[in-house]
């Protein structure tokens, strides 16, 4: 499940719910679906990663990253393909539900971000092997789950709340970034062209730092200063870490950039209401 990243899915979730408590006659049960929802996706597609990336020998044995249960022989690829579909389809089954709260129109939106999930590690073009895999989350972590969260919360969209969603969507997209950074080398040598491979750990670094930047700007109206301050103290940290060490040194890396977001979305949350 890869559960140091979940955070990242449930970022979005609270962020929009943060939101959403400024406003009148907020209900819990809909807030609760859509994290349920959000956690079911992303293990999903977690689990679609770990199939497809052994299938097409992109994953290998003594990785420095996590262990991947499939490629060292803990689980067998069949359990983790059924896995995948029997998770993904819990998280459909917990989405159609939300159409109680949102309308009918969110059936394409729900079918869209189960195709994300798999689409990332799978299919004609997958995203997380040409580059894209960063702008994949900043979409499917940030911009949908906050603004559809919200409305179906609400019944509105909003600026305030689209900023939001961006700034969580490039937090996200940096726990990715440390993931791709660690593994340059291993994924250049088996031809996945992450952002890191195609451009290069350097760039990859600057994006990580220039993404908390404008993330944390991107919400100065709407948190307080402290918590900003100590965000960017964090994550300045966080990125000279990345900067002086590699391979397995930036494992615990991954988790702190996740757990990072997490924090800044519920500090949100708690000033909000």
């Amino acid at each position: 499940m890869r559960l140091r990243t979940l955070p990242v899915s449930i970022a979005g979730v609270i962020t929009a719910t943060g939101f959403a408590l400024t406003q009148p006659g907020f209900d819990l049960l809909p807030a609760l679906l859509c994290l349920l929802f959000a956690i079911l996706a992303q293990i999903a597609s977690n689990f679609a990663n770990e199939y497809y990336d052994f299938r097409d020998g992109l994953d290998r044995a003594g990785r420095e990253g996590p262990r991947r249960g499939v490629t060292e022989g803990d689980i067998t690829p069949g359990a983790m393909k059924r896995a995948t579909y029997l998770t993904l389809l819990l998280a459909c089954i917990t989405g159609l539900s939300l159409i109680h709260w949102g309308g009918w129109w969110l059936l394409p939106a729900g079918i869209l971000i189960a195709i994300g999930a798999i689409a990332y590690s799978a299919g004609p073009y997958p995203l997380s092997r040409h580059g894209l895999g960063e702008v994949a989350v900043i979409f499917f972590f940030g911009i949908i789950p906050v603004n559809l969260t919200y409305y179906i919360l609400t019944g509105a969209f909003t600026t305030p709340v689209l900023l939001g969603s961006v700034t969580i969507g490039l937090m996200g997209a940096n726990v990715l970034l440390v993931n791709n950074y660690r593994d340059a080398n291993d994924d250049a040598a088996v031809g996945k062209n992450t952002l890191a491979v195609i451009f290069g750990r350097r760039t990859a670094i600057t994006i990580y730092l220039i993404n908390g930047v404008i993330a944390a700007t991107l919400m100065i109206a709407a948190i307080p200063m402290p918590v900003t301050i100590v965000y960017l103290i964090a994550h300045g940290t966080l990125w000279n870490f990345m900067r002086t060490h590699r391979g397995a040194a930036l494992n615990p890396i991954l988790g702190m950039t996740a757990m990072l977001m997490l924090l800044y979305a519920v500090a949100f949350a708690v000033t909000a209401s």
